[in-house]
């Protein structure tokens, strides 16, 4: 999931002259001074300075915000699915909400510093009384994810035919069709996985992290841009696609490394806010999937990215989580739909759902070709079982163990409904221990089954309960 960038939080100023501008007492400030303005502010009140960013408050945000209050352009360095593109959308946020522009400037020019000769001639020529409007601070982002066929006059600009077709001499500036770059003049421009830009073409952000101007095919032609410059990359030991040249990187003020989260309770927070659970509107608005299940999801993610089998250097990414967890509800919403539970409720039985979806997210070693799924489900028990213990341990579960003390056995599956567990469990002396242990709050039948079931396929790989698999179902107890 994106955010969006900003959301309106106050109106619209009225449209206005550049000398009503200066009578008001308005001043010019730079993109990085205003940044920096911004952002100190929120640290004087302790507001968060990047609202939805998880599991980098003592990593990553403190070395991002050193660079901004230093006034540097970055990179973020990262594996996939680190956040590194959603943390560089919350910059925007500390801009100005609405800053003043000239009326109709394509670059968005502040009226007090024109920079294309379109806005210096109207400046020039109505003086103050040059009409100015205003821009959202949404407005003033530009992004451009680098692709091998992006091209200098994408980012930076090139002659527009149809201009010189008009009747403008060729050597006229005005023929000019700026790039992306000089569109975000006066905001903050992205560049997503820098290292896909041919060397030829990173070659044309030199200027512009220096010198901050462009060149557009030699024309005299001098834009002195006021942006924030950030970019993101994967290590580049990971991508085989490409670099970012040294004078390039030597430009960037500051290099920021991500991370995957380093506690579970943060990629639990990751998976709850990324994920489509419980969204209104969404296709998930009506399955509860119980806490005890997301931590396993979470845990899984974890070993994953940590198992000797998988391609370290390439990473799993935070979607690896947030599809799983989405996979389980909806192997739900599947069960609810053809037993006709009222109530969809995810339970172990969808976890192996899991598995075959999630194969093509992760990078094996290649000498684990053929055993991929045997890799994952083995980790998916490894993870079972360690949220059962972390979550259960010290719980008194002998009450549901005497239900197979003399041999009874219980049927479950991804096609078994909670009421039909429950029936052939009966009463459960400590069900209540049980709930209260997983947080459950409000108890009905498929949070009840979603728990009993947690609790039987711990007790089962703890080696403390016998189960078979037969035909897609899953049979407790009987064989000890």
């Amino acid at each position: 999931m994106t955010a969006p960038l900003t959301e309106t939080s106050s109106p619209r100023p009225a449209d206005t002259t550049v000398g009503a501008l200066r009578a008001s007492g308005h001043r010019l400030r730079s993109v990085k001074a205003e940044v920096r303005d911004n952002l100190l502010a929120r640290l004087a009140a302790g507001q968060p300075t990047f609202p939805g960013i998880l599991g980098f408050d003592d990593t990553v945000l403190p070395e991002v915000e050193r660079a901004l209050l230093a006034g540097h352009d970055m990179v973020l360095l990262g594996e996939r699915g680190q956040g590194k593109t959603r943390l560089v959308r919350t910059l925007v946020g500390l801009l100005d909400e609405w800053t003043p522009v000239l009326a109709g400037s394509e670059l968005g020019e502040h009226p007090y510093a024109p920079i294309s000769p379109e806005g210096q001639r109207l400046v020039a020529e109505h003086g103050d009384d040059a009409p100015v409007s205003w821009r959202h601070r949404s407005e003033r982002y530009g992004e451009k994810l680098a692709t091998p066929d992006t091209s200098v006059g994408d980012l930076i600009g090139d002659v527009d035919p149809i201009k010189v077709a008009e009747g403008r001499r060729l050597g006229d500036p005005e023929t000019v069709h700026y790039g992306l770059v000089p569109r975000t003049h006066r905001g903050i421009f992205s560049v997503n996985e820098l290292p896909d830009l041919a060397e030829r073409i990173q070659v044309a952000l030199l200027n512009v992290l220096e010198e901050r101007d462009i060149q557009v095919r030699g024309y005299t032609l001098r834009l002195p841009l006021d942006l924030l410059l950030v970019a993101s990359a994967n290590p580049e030991d990971y991508t085989n696609r490409g670099r970012i040249i040294t004078p390039l990187k030597d430009r960037f003020g500051a290099e920021v490394r991500t991370h995957y989260p380093l506690a579970l309770a943060d990629e639990l927070r990751v998976i709850r806010q990324e994920s489509a659970l419980g969204w209104e509107g969404s296709a998930f608005d009506d399955v509860a999937v119980p806490d005890h299940l997301l931590e396993v999801v979470a845990r899984f993610t974890r070993l994953v990215r940590d198992s000797p089998q998988v391609d370290q250097r390439s990473g799993v990414s935070a979607r690896f989580a947030v599809a799983a967890a989405e996979t389980v509800a909806a192997s739900a919403v599947r069960r609810a739909a053809l037993t006709g539970e009222k109530a969809a409720v995810a339970r172990v039985c969808d976890l192996p759902s899991v598995v075959p979806a999630s194969r093509g997210k992760v990078e094996f070693e290649s000498s684990e070709e053929g055993r991929e799924l045997e890799v994952l489900a083995h980790l998916l028990r490894r993870a079972t079982a360690d949220a059962f213990r972390g979550l259960l341990a010290g719980l008194d579960l002998s009450g549901l163990q005497q239900r197979f003390a003399e041999g009874a056995t219980v049927e479950t599956g991804d096609l078994v409904p909670a009421a039909q567990l429950l029936a052939s469990l009966g009463p459960v002396p400590g069900l209540a221990q049980l709930l209260t242990r997983l947080g459950v709050e409000e108890e009905s039948p498929g949070q009840a089954a979603a728990a009993l079931e947690f609790a039987l396929e711990g007790l089962h790989l703890n080696r403390r309960l016998a189960k078979d698999e037969v035909g897609g179902r899953t049979v407790y107890g009987g064989g000890r």
